[in-house]
C-alpha cells in the first residue's frame, strides 16, 4: 500500500460505514439534547414548592446529564461495531485510571452527597466555612456556589467545606444581639443600664424571652466596657442590630452631654455579624 492510496482507502471506508457513522453521530447529538432537557427537567421538578428538596436539584440534574451522555457514547460506539464487552472492558480500565488520578474530584462528589444528606448548609442560607462566606446559591456535584455579601460570585470545592468547620448564620430561628460599648469610668452605670434596657424593650423586634440584659464586661484604664444582649428572630437580626447600635450611641452620648469626655463613647461592631445585609436569600441564577 502506497501513501498515495490512503485517500482512496479512506473514502472507501467512509462509503462503507457511512450509515454507521451517521447513526453514531445522531446518537451523540440526540443524547446531548436529551441530557440537557432531562437535566433541566429534574432541576425544575425538584425546585417546585412540592418538590423533594431544592438542595438535591443541582446534584441530581448533573448525575442525570452525565449518565445519559455516557449511554449515548456507548450506543454510538456500538453503531461503529465496537463490541459491548470491549466497551465495558475499556470503561473498567478507564474508570480505574480515573479513580486513581482524580481522587480529589471523587472526594468532592462524595463530600457533596454528604453535605446534602446531613444538611449543615442549604440553598439560601448565609454560611462561613474555611475561608469562604456568602449565601448558598447551589450545592453541585463537584463544588458549591455562593454569593458574597458584596454580590461577588464564589465557588468552592465541596471537599473544602466538608473538611472544615461551618458556621451557619441562618439555620436557627433566633439569634442573640451583642452591642459592646466603651464609656468613661465616671458614668452612672445604673442609669446607663436602664437607658440601654429601655432601648431594647422599646424595639418590637426584640424578644421578651430571654429578657434583654446589660452588664459590665470589663474595666480598661479610665473606661468601662458594657454590653447589651438581647434576642431577636434571625430574619430581624441585622435591622435590629443596626437600630440598637445607633440608639445606644445616641442615648449614651445624650446622657454624657455635660461630660467633657463624651467623645469617648464608642460602640464596637459584633464580630459575628455579616455585612452588608444578607437577609435576602434570593440569589441570581436560582
Amino acid at each position: 500500500m502506497q501513501i498515495a492510496d490512503l485517500p482512496a482507502i479512506a473514502l472507501a471506508w467512509l462509503a462503507t460505514n457511512a450509515v454507521a457513522l451517521a447513526s453514531a453521530a445522531l446518537a451523540i447529538i440526540i443524547g446531548w439534547f436529551v441530557s440537557r432537557f432531562a437535566s433541566r427537567g429534574v432541576r425544575g421538578l425538584l425546585q417546585r414548592p412540592k418538590g423533594l428538596d431544592r438542595n438535591l436539584a443541582p446534584l441530581l440534574s448533573q448525575v442525570v446529564r452525565y449518565a445519559i451522555m455516557i449511554f449515548a457514547i456507548v450506543t454510538a460506539l456500538g453503531f461503529l461495531g465496537v463490541n459491548n464487552s470491549s466497551i465495558l472492558a475499556v470503561l473498567g480500565a478507564a474508570g480505574l485510571a480515573v479513580v486513581l488520578s482524580l481522587q480529589n474530584t471523587l472526594s468532592n462528589i462524595a463530600a457533596g452527597v454528604m453535605l446534602i444528606w446531613l444538611r449543615p448548609i442549604a440553598v439560601g442560607e448565609y454560611i462561613v466555612g474555611d475561608g469562604v462566606a456568602g449565601v448558598v446559591v447551589e450545592i453541585g456535584l463537584f463544588g458549591t456556589r455562593l454569593r458574597s455579601t458584596s454580590g461577588l460570585y464564589l465557588f468552592t470545592p465541596n471537599l473544602k467545606l466538608w473538611n472544615g468547620a461551618i458556621t451557619n448564620h441562618s439555620r436557627d430561628p433566633r439569634r442573640r444581639i451583642e452591642v459592646a460599648m466603651t464609656v468613661p469610668d465616671d458614668i452612672d452605670v445604673g442609669r446607663a443600664r436602664r437607658l440601654l434596657l429601655d432601648i431594647a424593650k422599646a424595639d418590637k423586634r426584640v424578644l421578651r424571652t430571654p429578657e434583654p440584659a446589660v452588664h459590665v464586661d470589663s474595666f480598661t484604664g479610665t473606661t468601662i466596657n458594657m454590653q447589651l444582649r438581647c434576642w431577636v428572630k434571625t430574619t430581624d437580626y441585622l435591622p435590629a442590630l443596626y437600630a440598637l447600635t445607633e440608639a445606644a450611641k445616641l442615648a449614651l452620648s445624650k446622657a454624657l452631654k455635660d461630660n467633657t469626655r463624651k467623645a469617648e463613647v464608642t460602640v464596637a461592631r459584633d464580630p459575628s455579624t455579616p455585612a452588608p445585609d444578607t437577609t435576602d436569600s434570593h440569589a441570581p441564577g436560582e
